[in-house]
């Protein structure tokens, strides 16, 4: 039933970007669209996954999150991995917040965007926008996210032994609406602006590029099916 509501949003896409057509894979499992759990590969990465649950700009758990897992295409998982790595040597860690995206729940995301009645979370990720502009560069009706090898994350420091970690201060939170969370954001604190490079500087180094509208949104640059996404099940 969804897949009708999938192939009009691909007929979107495909239209706006005639040059590079999106292709929906028949996929139905992670294994057959080799999405790895990051944690198989660091068992100890922290997870926010704030999709699954209801903390988020929908505010419900979204369609397509029945687990609060991070799933990436395996190459980008092992990029990941060597980014949490290089990290945990410096005394810092990753926080994830979002991984693979299931094709079903952006649509979701475009349908609570054309809800202009639901403004519950207004105050908390959009303050100073009117809900009718966020579809388009903030919620595209086919995202990134959906080929698996885009995250969204942002960096903590951790005492010598790793045990206690905190969330570097990047100014706002993770899905703030606003120019505030561009990356390079004129109207934050000099410290905060040098927490946003340290994240982008230990991503890039693995070959990870910034989104630049959001501070904490990357993509690995050879992702290895950049004209496929998926709709499997994040379980």
């Amino acid at each position: 039933m969804w897949l009708g509501a999938a192939a009009c949003l691909l007929a979107t896409s495909v239209a706006a970007q005639a040059d590079q057509p999106v292709t929906l894979s028949p996929a139905r499992t992670a294994a057959s669209a080799d999405l790895v759990d990051i944690r198989t590969l660091v068992p100890e990465m922290t997870e926010d996954i704030k999709y699954a649950g209801s903390d988020n700009f929908v505010g419900a758990p979204v369609e397509g999150y029945l687990a609060p897992k991070c799933l990436l295409k395996r190459p980008v998982a092992e990029a990941l991995a060597r980014v949490e790595h290089e990290l945990r040597a410096r005394h810092m860690r990753l926080k994830l917040w979002d991984c693979y995206r299931p094709a079903r729940a952006v649509a979701h995301f475009v349908r609570w965007g054309h809800d202009l009645h639901d403004q519950r979370t207004k105050a908390a990720h959009y303050p100073r926008l009117d809900k009718s502009v966020l579809l388009g560069d903030y919620i595209a009706p086919v995202s990134g996210h959906s080929r698996g090898g885009t995250m969204d994350l942002t960096l903590q420091r951790c005492d010598r032994p790793g045990r206690h970690c905190q969330p570097l201060d990047m100014g706002t939170p993770f899905d703030y609406f606003d120019v505030r969370a561009h990356t390079d954001a004129p109207d934050v604190t000099p410290a905060q602006h040098a927490n946003r490079l340290l994240l982008r500087e230990a991503m890039e180094r693995e070959g990870f590029k910034n989104y630049p509208l959001e501070w904490w949104h990357y993509t690995w640059a050879s992702e290895p099916t950049p004209h496929t996404i998926y709709d499997v099940p994040v379980e």
